[in-house]
């Protein structure tokens, strides 16, 4: 079994020391609990917490508050890691290119980095069109105290284009990691659902407790059916309620990947020289927005 620990907590806006003691603490309590893999809220170092307008001042606050894997937030999560043999989901507000990325470094149970993803589909309809969009699904094979496993990462609004895990089932997820900030109800929950379903992997996801959002850290193990032919199952692992807490998801690796070898779904039957619209980018009305960065 691979333990995916949901550290559905509270983080300080905007006060990194405070968050980077909050999650140590959660990370902790997750490896008491036989974790092997801790996942945070989305961009935890900050709170997920973004200036209200777009004056030079509010931008140079989230510039600043901008780290990379250097800063002692990463590297303290790193020397966790190793002390407790913990792989951990650090996610945080990252430098890019050209400006502040909505960041997640996968770091493995010795305390390496393995895989930093910035997310792709930021909100460009809100606040966060101040922040650069990542450019691509990598995947890493990650060493944790189960064994190694390939892992991918979506941020939140990237959970809502079936692209972004296709492109990371393509790229050979077994377990996407998400970091979350937003309220879930029945029907994100149930997209997410469908991402578990129709690529034949595990996801897990750690959202913000209420009253930041509402809770509900929910994790698929991908599993929808334990024989060819056989009856249904449901693939959810935990969903969390409201409150905060560490929430536990147990993956059977070896039932998966024996599922993925026989199964139909994934990328058993596509045609994917049909699907040459997918890629194009001339959006017709009634999708056609002013302020999308395509």
């Amino acid at each position: 079994m691979l333990n995916i620990a949901l550290l559905q907590i509270s983080a300080a806006p905007w006060d990194v020391d405070e968050n980077l003691r909050r999650a140590v603490d959660a990370c902790r309590r997750a490896a008491a609990m036989g974790a092997h893999i801790a996942l945070l809220p989305e961009c935890f170092s900050t709170g997920y917490v973004l200036p209200e307008d777009d004056s030079d001042d509010s931008r140079r606050r989230l510039e600043d508050a901008a780290i990379d894997t250097d800063h002692d937030y990463v590297r303290s999560l790193r020397e966790l890691a190793r002390e407790l043999g913990l792989a951990i989901g650090a996610t945080y507000l990252g430098r890019g290119r050209h400006g502040p990325r909505n960041s997640v470094s996968v770091i493995d149970h010795r305390g390496e980095v393995r895989l930093t993803y910035s997310k792709c589909h930021t909100c460009d309809f809100s606040d966060e069109a101040i922040l650069e969009p990542g450019d691509g699904f990598p995947v890493a094979k990650v060493s944790t105290g189960a064994g190694p496993v390939k892992v991918g990462c979506m941020i939140c609004y990237d959970r809502e284009f079936p692209e972004s895990a296709r492109a990371l089932m393509l790229g050979g997820a077994e377990v996407v990691l998400v970091p979350n900030a937003c309220d879930l109800e029945i029907n994100r929950l149930s997209q997410f659902r469908a991402r578990a379903f129709e690529n034949m992997m595990a996801l897990a996801m750690a959202n913000y407790p209420a009253p930041r959002n509402n809770g509900h850290s929910v994790a698929y193990d991908g599993i929808a059916f334990l024989e060819v032919d056989g009856d249904p199952r449901d693939m959810l692992v935990v969903e969390a309620g409201e409150a905060e807490g560490v929430y536990m998801a147990p993956v059977d690796l070896e039932a998966l990947r024996d599922y993925r070898s026989r199964e139909t779904w994934g990328d058993a039957y596509r045609k994917p020289k049909l699907y040459g619209a997918l890629t194009e980018n001339t959006p017709a009305p009634p999708f056609v927005r002013s302020d999308s960065r395509r």
